[in-house]
């Protein structure tokens, strides 16, 4: 048969149990002051153990969290890295386009009001430069024609002396002959 178990404050006949009640609360309340002493005893042993684990899970999470942290900043730094590269890219761009729609338009307008380009005026510098070669080789060719010229006509008034029309040839020998002017430049009509 089963026993019944009494409890602390049972109800064996007694009104107030097995145990009276005061002594009942008096011995719960010394078992709760037993186990805190306990529990702060083993804390107080265990606490330092329990700080220093604490203390290198906290270490060791932070250190994952730092680690996580900079890569992250890292990864942000270069996506805002690439991004201004881009932005920058596509501004240059757009700088490089506005730029030669302003020079085309200058150009233009330039031109309207027949001011030469600087092609223009390259090409100007170069007609002049072929022009003034050509001047130089035309003067080196007819200057030993000068030189024999008097030679010739000196050996002639010599022989008359006494001839008028030898003074005169030697006069006209001693003036160089005219070399041939330089065209007048030609303007460029202005465009419409």
């Amino acid at each position: 048969m089963a026993s019944k178990k009494s409890f602390p404050f049972g109800t064996d006949g007694n009104p107030l149990g097995g145990v009276p009640l005061s002594d009942a609360v008096k011995e719960s309340a010394q078992q709760i002051w037993l186990a805190g002493l306990g529990a702060f005893s083993k804390a107080q042993a265990e606490g330092g153990k329990v700080f220093e684990a604490l203390v290198k899970e906290g270490t060791t999470l932070q250190r994952k969290t730092q680690t996580v942290a900079e890569e992250k900043i890292t990864e942000a730094t270069q996506r805002m890295a690439s991004a201004a590269n881009e932005m920058g890219s596509r501004a240059a761009g757009q700088w490089d386009k506005l730029e030669t729609i302003f020079e085309d338009r200058v150009a233009k307008a330039l031109g309207r009001l027949g001011i030469p380009t600087a092609r223009d005026l390259q090409a100007l510098h170069d007609r002049i430069d072929a022009l003034t070669a050509e001047l130089a080789q035309a003067r080196k060719t007819s200057a030993p024609r000068t030189a024999k010229a008097p030679a010739k006509t000196a050996g002639r008034a010599a022989g008359k002396a006494t001839s008028t029309a030898a003074g005169k040839t030697a006069g006209k020998a001693a003036h160089p002959t005219p070399t041939k002017k330089a065209a007048p430049r030609a303007r460029k009509p202005a465009a419409k």
